[in-house]
């Protein structure tokens, strides 16, 4: 089972505006599997060697050098923090504090020493959820299931969810007649089932409020037609898990879950292109890294995807756009891509971390403006 933390957005913002004497990004290969932390606090006792060095070079007090140390250190030696991984951890350090997010998706390594942290790669898990709820609802019942990227879906406690249909209308049987011997009908029995559906919707309320998780329905007409029409969940997928899910195993409705994030994210890519494409013509979208800088200082900047692999070092001037690019990694400078997305996040605009093969024309970045340029 993968044990997450993961950033939200918030978070982000205030990590992408933080500025230290040293600002220490690790990011590690990791696996949920204890029995091997062994190796992974290892390369992260390498990887600390390392910043040390870099952090010597640039001259930072030895005092403050030895709090970061300290930090990792600790980290390292943490037997139970290492019982309990993902595929991916990031670790950002100043002399002041550490913090961890233990991550679904597999980064690449990385070190970076600078005034301030190496966000990018932790874009990934704003960008493209990983995780998903799935609503299992049928007649019989309600039950909510979490499902990570990998391992059995863990069906989570929900508070003052009904039962059954018939139970949470006050009655035996959603078909049963009225004192005369007429059957309600099939308008009697709607009525039942969207009092039904309405009382689910209000039980998930305080579940599903702050988490903005792909939530799927799984279930059959018209029960499935009927909870979509009072649901209160902006998180709810258009795409509903077909089947009677009384009968269908949740590994099922799991691998049905992750099979539809997956065309969520296909989607969402395929929408960027189009949007790239239609704006091409009227001097609306960029790839290259001078006018993305630019646009990006003066909240030019609609949308934007970052390669969260490529890293150009160099420093960026957030007043100007201006990039002075560098020969080689330092203390002095840091990913100027990672500089550029954070500035555009900040000035309102949606910022998507993916792999190099999704980004037209296969650059660093691409953006899409909000004006010409």
């Amino acid at each position: 089972m993968l044990h997450l933390d993961l950033p939200t957005t918030e978070q982000f913002r205030q990590l992408a505006q933080q500025r230290a004497d040293t600002c220490l990004s690790i990011y590690l290969a990791t696996t949920p599997l204890s029995q091997d932390s062994g190796a992974q606090r290892i390369e992260l006792g390498n990887a600390l060697k390392e910043a040390t060095a870099q952090m010597e070079a640039a001259g930072l007090d030895k005092r403050r050098l030895w709090l970061v140390q300290e930090h990792v250190e600790d980290l390292i030696e943490d037997e139970e923090f290492w019982r309990f991984q993902a595929n991916s951890l990031a670790i950002l350090a100043t002399p002041d504090a550490i913090r961890t997010f233990r991550l679904p998706n597999k980064l690449t390594p990385m070190l970076e020493v600078s005034e301030r942290f190496h966000l990018k790669p932790l874009l990934r898990a704003l960008t493209f959820p990983h995780t998903a709820l799935v609503l299992a609802l049928s007649e019989n019942g309600a039950r909510l299931l979490e499902v990570l990227p990998e391992g059995a879906p863990v069906e989570m406690r929900v508070s003052g969810m009904p039962s059954d249909a018939a139970s949470s209308v006050g009655k035996s049987s959603i078909n049963d007649r009225t004192y005369s011997g007429r059957i309600t009908g099939s308008e009697g029995k709607k009525l039942r089932l969207t009092q039904y559906a309405r009382q689910v919707d209000a039980a998930l309320r305080p579940v599903l409020a702050g988490r903005h998780t792909p939530l799927f329905l799984a279930g059959a007409e018209p029960l499935a037609s009927i909870f979509r029409g009072v649901n209160s969940s902006v998180d709810l997928v258009a795409e509903t898990i077909a089947g009677t899910p009384d009968r269908t195993p949740d590994a099922e409705l799991a691998g049905a879950a992750r099979a539809g994030l997956d065309r969520l994210h296909a989607a969402e890519i395929s929408a960027f292109r189009a949007l790239f494409a239609a704006r091409a013509d009227q001097g609306r979208c960029t790839t290259d890294l001078t006018q993305a800088g630019r646009a990006a200082a003066f909240g030019a900047i609609d949308t934007l995807l970052v390669d969260i692999d490529a890293i150009v070092v160099g420093t960026y001037d957030e007043a100007t756009g201006a990039i002075t690019l560098a020969d080689g990694a330092t203390a002095g400078n840091y990913g100027v891509v990672d500089a550029i997305a954070s500035q555009a996040l900040a000035t309102g605009a949606k910022v998507l971390g993916v792999r190099q093969a999704d980004i037209p024309e296969g650059g660093m970045l691409a953006a899409v403006l909000r004006y010409a340029a």
